[in-house]
């Protein structure tokens, strides 16, 4: 039999649009005439999708539409999504912040919010008178707090400060006491928005390693919303996927990233190009793909990708060489590579060619891409400059634990051996 902790059922957010109070006394006294007479709410039948980049029709917009799920207890579900998907409705939702439009929660034991930093805390009151507060709004006894707070203060760090007003913390310094306390306090259920960014390096390696203990030890459920996908995947062992609103996704962690990785394509990265009037010689096609042989601008640092290069070749630039160049944000050269036309083909027309990038090789970066072909010292033939951009993004290594750290621009597999 399965332990669910926690229950989602037709949960769906709906929001106004414009100043709060305009127009809205008509439209309580609407919902009110309908009720009144056993009708549903009219203003439930109207609303566009939370799409921010359209202008929409309506003055209501849906945050969160018939959301469905179920969590075990001592299961750690991630939840992913765009900006503005939903995930920190949803949250607050779960929370108990806000309440939804339609729907119900429920849920069995404590729950503890880590939504924003700072939230729950009073800036007038010391770290310490906090972390009392809080536990009390956890449903803590004094007595169980206190047999605690020494192992509270430990984790977050700031024994130096603990008897100072948390209106002088850092950002950093408040989410470290916040964690601790939520995570000490022993809630059944631990919900995490996206908070833990603010840390530094060394905190999220802590923070992620309690939420492991807590989950897999203790067997307390802990909900986590973060864009970081490495910690997603070295947490969860169960993920949604939000978008508009609505859970496109449901299951496997490795599988919900991999969906999320497909679906979110930024504005602003080119993994498609193509030129229609090419006379002699040139690049007719370029793309970037992943393993499925879709053109894709984001890519996971553990996923392999391919290049695709369609071109046109005259006889007489059948010597020709055709190449690419890697570049970062900097403008700075990764690294080129080429091949000779002549090794591959014999004839002139049409030919398509793959460059394969191997995984776990280019760093979480943005990336672009320059192409030529050239005969080297004599012509050149077609330049393509910055023409395709993407994204590494950090999926499978330790390297979102140390911040902004400078890796360079690729890992290299340098065959190390013990030698004694």
């Amino acid at each position: 039999m399965k332990d669910i902790i926690l229950k989602a059922e037709n949960i769906s957010k709906q929001y106004r649009l414009g100043q709060v109070g305009t127009g809205t006394l008509s439209h309580d006294l609407n919902r009110w005439w309908h009720q009144v007479r056993g009708k549903e709410n009219p203003y439930l039948k109207i609303g566009d999708t939370n799409d921010r980049s359209t202008k929409g029709e309506s003055d209501y917009v849906w945050a969160l539409q018939d959301i469905n799920f179920e969590v075990e207890r001592g299961e750690v579900l991630g939840i992913i999504g765009k900006n503005g998907a939903g995930k920190s409705t949803l949250l607050k939702i779960l929370s108990k912040v806000t309440a939804p439009t339609t729907g119900s929660i429920k849920s069995r034991g404590r729950i503890a919010s880590l939504l924003e930093v700072g939230t729950g805390f009073n800036g007038e009151m010391t770290g310490r008178e906090n972390i009392f507060l809080n536990g009390a709004i956890l449903g803590m006894t004094k007595k169980e707090i206190a047999s605690k707070i020494d192992e509270i203060i430990e984790f977050s760090g700031c024994e130096r400060y603990i008897d100072t007003p948390v209106k002088r913390y850092s950002s950093g310094m408040t989410v470290r006491l916040a964690f601790a306390v939520a995570a000490f306090l022993e809630p059944e259920i631990l919900v995490i928005d996206e908070v833990l960014a603010v840390g530094d390096a060394e905190f999220q390696k802590k923070a992620i390693g309690k939420m492991q203990d807590i989950s897999r030890t203790g067997g307390r459920t802990v909900l986590f919303v973060s864009h970081n996908m490495a910690a997603v995947k070295q947490l969860c062992s169960k993920t949604i996927v939000l978008e508009y609103g609505a859970v496109v996704f449901e299951g496997n962690t490795n599988e919900g990233i991999e969906y999320y990785l497909q679906s979110n394509q930024y504005d602003g990265y080119i993994g498609h190009y193509v030129n229609e009037v090419v006379v002699e010689s040139g690049f007719v096609s370029l793309a970037l793909v992943d393993k499925n042989d879709a053109i894709r601008t984001e890519f996971g640092f553990d996923e392999p990708i391919a290049i695709k290069i369609k071109v046109k070749v005259s006889e007489e630039h059948l010597k020709s060489y055709l190449s690419f160049r890697v570049l970062d944000r900097n403008e700075r050269i990764i690294f080129t590579s080429e091949i000779k036309l002549a090794s591959e083909i014999d004839k002139a027309g049409l030919h398509q060619f793959e460059a394969k990038l191997p995984k776990q090789f280019l760093v979480p970066s943005k990336l672009k891409l320059t192409f030529g072909m050239h005969i080297p010292n004599v012509e050149l033939i077609d330049y393509r400059e910055e023409c395709l951009s993407f994204e590494i993004l950090e999926t499978g290594t330790d390297f979102h634990i140390y911040g902004s750290a400078d890796y360079g621009c690729v890992l290299i597999d340098c065959n190390w051996n013990l030698i004694k």
